[in-house]
């Protein structure tokens, strides 16, 4: 279901969804989706934007941390939303856990992906350009999709493959634009721990405080994506099942 369909329906469906998550997981000494955690609030005044990847966790603890942590709305920023080595995150399968954990799942992976479809985001070497993205409008328009949904108070967490946020697209693009519009943003790491994205800048400089902020962070992709691997947009957004993969950290 498209983005701003959910949100019109939202306090339609958001207590029957809230009932089935307690009786499907009741091991989870979990928050209301909605709620803040704890470990979270103090951070920031207003709900954060947050971001996590799934990476090493089974599909009981990637729940469990989104719980944890109050999210209302799982946001799949992949670009190819199925895993041939966790089926349990690709695309229908996600949605059907999250649906029976009271969470929505929404795929923008078509405009926040880290393999966008248009190849001139790409450099001669393969390689995606971050500040190329970030200038177009299929990417500031899931941007404007992202800050009204913070604008209207919703929990929302963006959700990549790659466990550690210093090494995927969902801070090196995505948080980086977020920060800039000083929307606060809140990364949750492997290890299931709230950073912020300059804790997680610090990572990439050692632990070095840097006078250029996020400057500092890499423009480009680590990994080269030939034009093989540029897809149609349909197949970005998983209609062509054939095509798998889990690499989408950045």
């Amino acid at each position: 279901m498209d983005f701003d369909c959910i949100l019109a329906d939202q306090a339609d469906r958001h207590d029957e969804h809230i009932t089935m998550a307690v009786k499907t997981f009741p091991q989870c000494a979990c928050l209301p989706a909605g709620a803040v955690s704890p470990k979270i609030a103090p951070i920031v005044n207003h709900p954060p934007i947050l971001t996590i990847g799934y990476g090493a966790r089974d599909i009981e603890g990637f729940i469990a941390a989104l719980r944890s942590n109050g999210v209302s709305y799982l946001i799949d920023v992949r670009s190819r939303p199925y895993s041939r080595y966790k089926p349990d995150f690709s695309r229908e399968a996600l949605e059907e856990h999250l649906r029976q954990a009271g969470i929505r799942y929404v795929y923008m992976g078509d405009s926040l992906g880290g393999q966008p479809a248009d190849r001139t985001c790409y450099d001669d070497t393969d390689r995606v350009v971050y500040e190329r993205v970030a200038e177009r409008d299929f990417y500031r328009a899931g941007i404007e999709r992202l800050a009204d949904a913070h604008a209207q108070g919703l929990t929302i967490c963006l959700m990549c493959s790659e466990g550690k946020p210093e090494m995927c697209h969902r801070t090196k693009l995505i948080g980086r634009t977020l920060t800039q519009r000083n929307l606060p943003v809140i990364h949750i790491d492997e290890n299931d721990n709230p950073v912020t994205q300059e804790e997680v800048l610090l990572r990439h400089t050692g632990g070095q405080l840097s006078l250029f902020g996020d400057e500092t962070m890499p423009g480009k992709s680590r990994k080269r994506y030939g034009r093989d691997n540029s897809r149609s947009r349909d197949d970005l957004q998983g209609r062509d099942k054939s095509y798998e993969a889990d690499e989408e950290y950045e």
